[in-house]
């Protein structure tokens, strides 16, 4: 692709402005979260957690997300990741945004990590809402982890389980069970080797079943809000072309670190 650097160190917004139509064939972004009364939040794309109010914060958004619409290409899907403070309020936003049809998944990134809460159940998850740029046409992979339950089920020959049906035997796919919209994926450690010293970097195994999923070999993979560029490491790690952007010189620092070859 010719034009707009790959790799982009400002706002996001004037950027993405400067790309054509339909030229993204995933968006992947981790916006700043909306921190709650007492302060805490995501730190995101900038070096603390939102401080003004939900208007401002779904103001700030909703351009950006009316930009990734735009930039999708007719088979493109967009996933956000939100906590759960705002994450209601930005659903009712993409369904304007995309149109409530095209909403195809709220998925629950769990992971076991933190303290235990006493006076509520402890928040252990993030939510990553999926829409498609026109349903039905969009990409998507099945993807495949963990074993069947086996219990009470038949044996054949070569003792392999089956299920028995009207229509006579039901094997199970021999690569495990399709995955569901409830991730778990562990949280990065702090000891973790893919650490990069970026304070929100999520683990490249959540990114892989996101550009697995939602994408083909060939596809550009866009992550607007990319941190240390994780996103963009999985995507070019499964042969994906990349755009990233983000407003911390030091995340696109690290970033090119790791993506020594991307303008």
């Amino acid at each position: 692709m010719s034009g707009p650097p790959r790799l982009h160190c400002g706002d996001n917004l004037p950027y993405m402005r400067t790309l054509p139509d339909g030229c993204c064939d995933l968006v992947y972004v981790d916006p700043p979260f909306f921190a709650d009364r007492r302060g805490r939040g995501h730190r995101g794309q900038f070096s603390g957690a939102w401080t003004g109010g939900l208007d401002d914060y779904l103001a700030f958004l909703r351009p950006r997300l009316e930009q990734m619409h735009r930039l999708l290409s007719e088979r493109g899907s967009v996933y956000v990741h939100l906590d759960c403070h705002v994450v209601h309020y930005v659903k009712v936003m993409l369904d304007d945004a995309f149109g409530r049809r095209n909403f195809l998944n709220e998925i629950i990134w769990f992971y076991r990590t933190g303290g235990v809460a006493r006076r509520w159940f402890g928040r252990k998850h993030d939510t990553i809402l999926l829409y498609a740029r026109r349903r039905g046409a969009h990409t998507f992979n099945v993807q495949r982890e963990g074993q069947y339950r086996t219990d009470g089920l038949c044996y054949d020959e070569n003792d392999r389980p089956y299920k028995k049906t009207r229509k006579g035997r039901l094997y199970f796919d021999p690569r495990g069970p399709a995955m569901t919209d409830v991730w778990d994926v562990p949280f990065l450690s702090t000891v973790s080797r893919e650490r990069t010293g970026w304070p929100t970097q999520k683990p490249e195994a959540l990114l892989d079943r996101v550009v697995l999923a939602s994408s083909n070999p060939g596809d550009t993979v866009a992550d607007f809000f990319c941190g240390s560029g994780t996103t963009l490491v999985a995507a070019k790690r499964h042969g994906r072309e990349v755009l990233g952007c983000d407003v911390s010189p030091k995340a696109i620092r690290i970033a090119r670190r790791r993506l020594p070859d991307l303008s």
